[in-house]
């Protein structure tokens, strides 16, 4: 998670081993790598078909709506929607390392604003892909995306605004937040992987209209949301019953999630 020296909250200097800032460096290490694979799949993929111009190229992994001849708008969005995928994955890691922040502050402000800047292109841009362009199989899931967009601009939004007035813990809480409903796309493959090898897939549906697609076009979001909004609100008041049980939490969940085999972004 965000901030890997997770006691955002320990007042009280101890010699015990806090397991909750090591499951939440687990936690982190694990979704870091599973999102450096994604994001390299991305660059292989996604960014070789766009910068040698074969748009078409685009079709070839499963999407709702990727390359479509004569829609000059639709395609110009998808083309930034998905590079700018590889871009806010890397920025959003790279903000949530401690070192960074406190050995080369400059970097964590820019890349920062980058972030923050990313984020709001691509819940923009999303949100119109979704309704204007009419990216969706099912109500429910477009749904879903306008729900995560909501959170990642408000979100946003917070962390601006708490790092504006100085608030610098407030700030990580809400980036942490930000982080977790940002990679709503990764954890949805991780989801699908996961409940794949579990049963098989049964539940999902060919119009991504099943009990488990309808689950997870929400949970993709908030469940990661949930864990972080625990392991925050345990890293700041948590009695050290709650703060083992979510550190538990953190590496059951991160050990459980095999990591998502390149799928298509979109």
């Amino acid at each position: 998670m965000a901030t890997i020296d997770a006691s955002l909250s320990s007042t009280s200097p101890s010699r015990r081993t806090d397991w909750l800032a090591r499951a939440g460096t687990f936690c982190y290490l694990t979704i870091a790598a599973g999102q450096l694979l994604f994001t390299a799949f991305i660059l292989l993929f996604y960014y070789t078909a766009t910068l040698t111009g074969n748009f078409a190229g685009w079709n070839d992994k499963p999407l709702i709506k990727g390359f479509v001849p004569g829609d000059i708008a639709g395609n110009l969005f998808f083309a930034v929607h998905v590079l700018m995928a590889a871009a806010i994955t890397l920025g959003g890691l790279v903000q949530l390392i401690p070192a960074i922040r406190s050995r080369w502050p400059a970097v964590h402000r820019w890349n920062g604003r980058l972030y923050l800047l990313s984020a709001l292109i691509l819940s923009l841009g999303g949100l119109w892909m979704t309704w204007g362009r009419g990216t969706w199989l099912n109500l429910t899931g477009g749904i879903g995306i306008t729900l995560d967009a909501l959170l990642i601009l408000g979100f946003a939004a917070m962390a601006w605004g708490a790092a504006r007035q100085r608030r610098f813990a407030e700030h990580r809480r809400w980036a942490i937040r930000l982080f977790a409903v940002a990679s709503a796309v990764w954890f949805m493959r991780v989801g699908y992987m996961a409940w794949g090898i579990a049963t098989g897939g049964a539940g999902i549906g060919k119009a991504m209209d099943g009990p488990f697609d309808l689950f997870l076009a929400f949970a993709n979001s908030l469940l990661p949301l949930a864990v972080a909004e625990l392991y925050l609100r345990a890293g700041s008041h948590g009695t050290p019953l709650a703060r083992k049980g979510v550190a538990a939490l953190l590496c059951s969940r991160r050990s459980r999630h095999p990591q998502p085999a390149a799928r298509a972004h979109g």
